[in-house]
């Protein structure tokens, strides 16, 4: 199955490099297809994909202005192939761990009508850039929580939702996936760890009172949707926190 990982970049020439290359270890599991979006990056961000771009032909790279990451994901949707089946996505500072596509896409081989699978993330404070994997001694969290990452989407599902709403700077994300659950998908929540959530003081979600108020007009609108639309579902029993359960990030 032909799997495209859409992966929006503004200026994350330190990350990008290990983001792509745990998608590249999974090249045996699946037929990737990496859509990267470079948002206008003012850094080495564009070279160095282009440096990886020489080493495979899985790699595709976009410039355009800085315009946002809403719009950088729509950027990367409307670069989905013909034959694409399979949509997710990967952030450029994130990583992806090795095992994950093998075990995930086994679902849809086992049920060609399942929509999605929506898998764990970890929240780790440090990553070993070298092995792709959490660095000894790091602070970690397991949950099942709202990213995109998370999930891998069939290509009919992303279209029937449609776009990103570009009116959000922040939680595009949750109200993506908000809406996504909303329809009443056939969906699977396999116990996959499905990325690893590199913590680190470039975070958008650190940036003073953004994120709260993003979130929170994300839960707002779902609100309005489900109140004017009661055939839409309440998103409920999807997100839950794993390990450890009386420890938060700061």
């Amino acid at each position: 199955m032909k799997l495209s990982v859409i992966m929006p970049a503004y200026n994350r020439e330190r990350y990008i490099v290990s983001a792509l290359r745990s998608l590249l270890r999974q090249r045996d599991a699946a037929d990737l297809d990496i859509i990267v979006i470079d948002d206008g990056s003012t850094d080495g961000t564009a070279d160095a994909v282009r440096a990886m771009m020489d080493e495979t032909s899985c790699i595709r790279l976009f410039r355009q202005a800085n315009m946002g990451v809403s719009k950088a994901r729509n950027s990367g949707l409307r670069q989905l192939l013909p034959q694409t089946e399979l949509v997710s996505f990967l952030d450029s500072d994130d990583i992806s761990p090795a095992g994950r596509f093998k075990a995930d896409l086994a679902c849809f081989a086992a049920d060609p009508s399942l929509d999605l699978t929506y898998s764990l993330m970890m929240l780790v404070d440090g990553i070993d850039d070298e092995a792709l994997e959490p660095a000894a001694g790091c602070r970690s969290m397991v949950l099942r929580g709202l990213s995109l990452s998370a999930g891998i989407f069939s290509r009919k599902l992303i279209e029937r939702t449609g776009v990103f709403d570009e009116e959000f700077r922040q939680s595009e994300d949750t109200d993506y996936l908000l809406r996504i659950f909303e329809s009443g998908p056939r969906y699977m929540l396999p116990d996959t760890v499905a990325i690893y959530y590199r913590r680190h003081p470039g975070n958008a979600t650190r940036e003073q009172g953004v994120p709260v108020r993003e979130y929170l007009r994300a839960i707002h609108k779902s609100m309005r949707r489900r109140k004017a639309d009661p055939s839409l579902h309440q998103v409920e029993g999807i997100f839950e926190l794993r390990s450890p359960a009386d420890w938060q990030f700061m």
